[in-house]
């Protein structure tokens, strides 16, 4: 499967990373995760996966599981307890970098991936950037995943108290949250290394002379083989164009870029602020 990432500047040395957002494959991920105990202890029993693919199955169980129980806090009505709760989670969401439900969203199914930039941009320092996040990303969400797990079994001793273990409930999504990343941290790096693509190929050119040792401003690889394609967009440099500002980019302009490229609003907008 491929999936498109859109990469643009939004103040200052701030740029945003995210991926397009596509209702049909979303569906289709959620109708192949197990919906009940019954149906996950088949899908253990009856196949032959190795014991990675079977802790994957009990995680996309598990945060199928987290899933349904948000929607439900979120329908709580006004006032009552659980709608106290959801909006305690959502200051909590608040505080989880961009950078996090960027590389959360870069799943296993993923096979390659097409980087849609501002044409104004340099395609190695789009691709340099990306690396980068990827590489920071699987050392940060690899020490904050042990840290998470860690956490475990100190927040269960609340269950004692008639509340709500919250803490648990907070230490177990974080795992979670932190282990998405980390494999997504892991992917992405392996798609867009310099070893993914015969970009820097030591061939000579056609005509027999030595490889150039500076590759063109735009370059993009349409290769069936190719992981990764670069992609330059006049229609986003466009848009930054119209609205640019010293202070960076409004929210009408993200309004009107994440319209455009099906992306996230709110993810996007955090990207403003995050260091």
């Amino acid at each position: 499967m491929r999936a498109r990432l859109v990469v643009f500047p939004v103040k200052g040395r701030n740029w945003c990373f995210s991926r397009s957002t596509d209702p049909s494959l979303e569906e289709a991920a959620a109708s192949h995760t197990p919906s009940t105990l019954k149906h996950l202890w088949k899908k253990i029993s009856s196949s032959s996966n190795s014991s990675a693919k079977n802790v994957e199955l009990v995680i996309d169980y598990a945060s199928n599981k987290m899933d349904k129980a948000w929607t439900g806090l979120e329908k709580a009505p006004e006032g009552t307890f659980k709608n106290k709760l959801h909006g305690l989670g959502l200051k909590l969401l608040s505080r989880v970098k961009p950078s996090e439900i960027f590389l959360k969203s870069i799943s296993k199914e993923v096979s390659s991936v097409e980087i849609t930039y501002p044409s104004s941009l340099n395609a190695r320092l789009v691709r340099r950037r990306l690396r980068h996040v990827a590489m920071r990303g699987a050392a940060i969400h690899k020490k904050y995943f042990y840290g998470s797990v860690m956490l475990l079994p100190l927040s269960s001793a609340l269950a004692v108290l008639p509340l709500p273990n919250i803490p648990f409930f907070w230490f177990l999504f974080r795992s979670y949250s932190n282990w998405r990343a980390l494999k997504g941290s892991e992917k992405l790096l392996q798609l867009v290394s310099d070893c993914s693509c015969a970009e820097n190929s030591a061939a000579p050119n056609a005509k027999g002379s030595e490889p150039e040792s500076e590759e063109p401003k735009h370059k993009s690889h349409s290769s069936q083989d190719s992981l990764w394609v670069l992609q330059p967009s006049k229609e986003l440099q466009e848009l930054l164009n119209k609205h640019a500002d010293e202070n960076g980019l409004n929210d009408s302009a993200i309004s009107d870029i994440c319209k455009t490229f099906s992306l996230n609003a709110k993810d996007v907008s955090k990207f403003r602020h995050s260091i």
